[in-house]
C-alpha cells in the first residue's frame, strides 16, 4: 500500500482502524484504516466490487446478520461497533446520515415526499408538533432548492425528475443536522448537467453546515469535484484493501499505485490521444507494474 499520510490536525470524527468484514469464507475488507477530520471530505474509489459500499454500510452498521465485523470505528469518540442496536438506531440519521445512489428504489413510491422528510425528523424530534416538522420539511427542502416546496410537498415521487429525487435524498439526509454525510454513488443514474448541478449543491451544503463527507463513487472526475477542497483526501480501495491514500491535490498530481494511475488513465480528458486506447483496470494487482507512466 502506498500511502501519504494526512497532517497532523483536530481529532478526527471518524477513525476507522483494522475493519475487517467476513460473508462466511469469502473477507470482503481486509483490514482498512482511515480517518475523516470535521468538516472534511474523503473520496472512496474503487471499481465495482472493491468494497466501498461495505465500508460505508458497516460504518452505518447496516450489514446484514451474515456479515462478521471485526476492527473498530471509532465516531466523535465512541465506537460505533460496541453500541447496542437501539443506541446506534438514535445516531443514524441524526448524526450520521446517508444518500443512496438510486433514489428510486431509496424513496417510497406510494408516499408523499413530504411525508418522507417528515419521517425522518419524527424519528429523532418525536417533541415537535406537526406545525413544526412541516416548518423544518420545507426548510430541508428549500435548502436543497426544489422548486416551490409549498405546492410539491404533497407531491409523489415519481412526479419529480431524476435529479430532483435526488435532492429529495439529500434533503432527507440533511434534515436533521448531521456531522457527518456519507454519499454512496449518488450521482451515477443521473446524466452529466444534472451530476454538476448535485455536486455543486454537496459543495455549497458541505460550507454551509460544516459538514464532513465521505464520498463514494468509482469514477475519479467526479470524486475530484466532490472532494476538491484543502484537508480533503483520497482514498483508492482494489479488492477490499486500501492501495493508496493522499490529499486529493496530491493524488491526482502524482499518483503513485499502479492501480491509481489505471483509474485515471481509462477515463478520457480534453488532453487524451483519441489515437490510441484508453487504458483497462484488467490484470493489474497490488503491487503490479502497469505500465503506465
Amino acid at each position: 500500500m502506498t500511502t501519504t499520510s494526512p497532517p497532523e490536525s483536530t481529532a478526527p470524527l471518524l477513525r476507522i482502524e483494522d475493519l475487517r468484514v467476513r460473508f462466511g469464507a469469502n473477507e470482503a475488507l481486509h483490514g482498512i484504516s482511515l480517518e475523516i477530520a470535521p468538516g472534511e471530505a474523503l473520496g472512496l474509489v474503487g471499481e465495482s466490487g472493491s468494497g466501498k459500499s461495505v465500508a460505508s454500510l458497516a460504518v452505518l452498521r447496516l450489514l446484514p446478520p451474515t456479515a462478521a465485523v471485526t476492527g473498530r470505528i471509532v465516531f466523535a469518540g465512541t465506537d460505533l461497533l460496541s453500541l447496542k442496536e437501539q443506541e446506534m438506531r438514535s445516531r443514524r440519521g441524526r448524526e450520521i446520515a446517508m444518500i443512496f445512489q438510486e433514489p428510486m428504489t431509496a424513496l417510497n413510491p406510494v408516499m408523499r415526499i413530504g411525508t418522507q422528510i417528515a419521517e425522518a425528523v419524527r424519528a429523532h424530534h418525536p417533541e415537535l408538533g406537526r406545525t413544526r416538522v412541516r416548518d423544518r420539511v420545507l426548510e430541508a427542502m428549500h435548502e436543497v432548492s426544489l422548486p416551490e416546496p409549498a405546492r410539491r410537498i404533497r407531491d409523489y415521487p415519481h412526479q419529480f425528475s431524476g435529479g430532483q429525487r435526488q435532492r429529495i435524498l439529500i434533503a432527507m439526509a440533511l434534515v436533521n443536522r448531521p456531522r457527518l454525510l456519507i454519499a454512496d454513488e449518488p450521482t451515477t443514474a443521473l446524466d452529466v448537467t444534472v451530476q454538476a448541478q448535485i455536486l455543486a449543491l454537496l459543495r455549497r451544503l458541505r460550507q454551509s453546515h460544516g459538514l464532513s463527507m465521505l464520498f463514494i463513487s468509482h469514477d475519479l472526475a467526479v470524486v475530484a469535484q466532490a472532494c476538491g477542497q484543502p484537508g480533503d483526501h483520497i482514498a483508492v480501495m482494489q479488492h477490499g484493501r486500501v492501495v493508496e491514500h493522499a490529499a486529493a491535490a496530491d493524488l491526482f498530481r502524482n499518483p503513485q499505485h499502479p492501480y491509481t494511475r489505471r483509474l485515471l488513465a481509462s477515463a478520457p480528458t480534453m488532453h487524451t490521444d483519441r489515437t490510441k486506447p484508453l487504458a483497462t483496470l484488467a490484470g493489474v494487482e497490488s503491487g503490479e507494474p502497469s505500465g503506465i507512466r
